[in-house]
């Protein structure tokens, strides 16, 4: 009986036991942290499981690889692909549960292209695209601005062409189907060709007459070479950018330059008149102040006809007071005693020494220097050439260095030290006070 009672109450406790076990349920989930689904991803593991002891998970690709703790948190993926996440959760009673689920993950965008300008980039520039991005199941589009073609979808680019000067941007987009990146650079295309100059002669050969020697300005745009050819010109060509050329023979010149690059060339054309020499120089409405509106840095008294400048007491240095060959003494500013002196002699007259001075002889009255000399007005305009005043006997005497009077229009034949015959004649005599002034033209011989 006793035995039958003890059977009876184990049948009981072990029928109760079984009723009780514990079953594993539940599930977990996976999210993208920062919604973050490119190279590197970070998948954070969030476990609903209930009833269960030990986790054994299984990271495919991830890192870690393996965890048994019931949230393993966040796991770490830095490679595209699709990979598995395995659980097994079990608990004493034998219960268990295996949930496997997949996550994919995306190869991030890290744009690297490079572009190369085929031989230089003059238009029409030719650029080579090299794709550099790595990763896979990436999309690529390419955008040429202006260029040849326009558009491009794909990994690897065909060559493109840009014809228009000025800047370009080549785009490039990649997307991996969620991200989207874009790099864009620029390429810029040179100006078009242009064949241009400009030219001047020497300051002493700006009226053009034989023999001119002339400077030339290349203002080509996008030129690398350079040919000119000067006809009748002395050199004939020339490869120089900015070369100088001289003509002697009187008439019409044509100057060509043929420029080119790599890509093409042009042609620019212009002519060069080249006048008869007529050995004078001609200068007109030539402004001279009597002494005080010299000294005093209103009007110059003191003329180079090499340079072609007056020049007043503050402007006079070692440079150029050696290139002065005609000074004006006007006495008083009502012009009653007027001469033009020797630049040699200005310290007699009211003025500072020059340095280094020439010696000018001048003939201020022909009319006083009984030296045989009658030069006219009339002469004097007519004058278009050295022949007339070529052959004049210019030479000093104290008569003809008189002074002369408030009288005009007046002709005052001079003599320079290099044996330069000219001619000044006085056209107004102005009244201002201490800046009066004379008005002259002047007409020397060149050489």
């Amino acid at each position: 009986m006793k035995k039958a009672l003890l059977l009876l109450v184990f049948i009981i406790i072990t029928s109760c036991y079984q009723e009780t076990s514990i079953a594993v349920e539940g599930d977990f989930t996976t999210t993208y942290v920062n919604a973050k689904e490119s190279v590197p991803v970070v998948i954070k593991i969030d476990s609903k499981i209930t009833g269960a002891d030990t986790y054994q998970w299984t990271f495919e690709g991830g890192s870690p690889s393996t965890s048994n703790l019931k949230n393993p948190g966040e796991v770490l993926y830095d490679k595209q692909g699709t990979y598995t996440i395995k659980l097994r959760a079990s608990n004493a009673d034998g219960e268990s549960k295996e949930i496997s689920k997949t996550v994919v993950i995306r190869d991030g965008i890290n744009i690297d292209f490079t572009s190369e300008i085929i031989k230089s980039n003059y238009s029409p520039v030719e650029v080579i695209l090299t794709n550099n991005t790595a990763g896979e199941g990436l999309t690529y589009k390419w955008d040429f601005q202006d260029g040849m073609p326009a558009n491009f979808t794909g990994k690897i680019p065909p060559n493109v062409v840009f014809s228009i000067p000025g800047d370009h941007t080549i785009t490039l987009t990649v997307s991996n189907g969620l991200e989207t990146q874009k790099v864009t650079k620029i390429i810029t295309v040179a100006p078009l060709l242009v064949s241009l100059f400009a030219y001047e002669p020497k300051f002493e050969n700006d009226d053009y007459e034989s023999p001119v020697t002339i400077n030339f300005i290349n203002k080509s745009i996008s030129a690398t070479k350079y040919k000119w050819t000067f006809e009748g010109g002395n050199p004939a060509v020339s490869t120089e950018e900015n070369p100088i050329a001289a003509f002697t023979s009187v008439g019409t010149h044509e100057v060509t330059l043929e420029v080119s690059n790599d890509k093409t060339s042009q042609i620019f054309k212009s002519t060069i008149i080249v006048q008869p020499d007529t050995n004078l120089r001609i200068l007109t409405n030539i402004k001279l102040g009597i002494n005080s509106a010299h000294n005093n840095n209103n009007i110059g008294a003191m003329y180079s006809t090499t340079t072609r400048q007056v020049y007043k007491a503050n402007e006079i240095n070692d440079e150029n007071s050696s290139l002065i060959d005609i000074v004006f003494q006007g006495l008083n500013s009502n012009l009653t005693y007027n001469k033009f002196i020797s630049p040699d002699q200005a310290n007699n007259y009211g003025f500072l020494p020059l340095k280094n001075a020439q010696s000018t002889i001048f003939v201020n009255s022909q009319n006083l220097c009984n030296c045989g000399l009658n030069f006219t007005e009339t002469q004097f305009d007519a004058m278009v050439n050295d022949n007339l005043i070529k052959s004049l006997n210019i030479s000093y005497s104290a008569a003809g260095e008189q002074q002369f009077g408030l009288t005009y229009p007046r002709i005052i034949l001079f003599k320079t030290q290099d044996g330069r015959k000219g001619a000044i004649k006085i056209k107004d005599m102005v009244k201002n006070g201490t800046s009066s002034y004379i008005l002259c033209d002047i007409k020397v011989q060149k050489q």
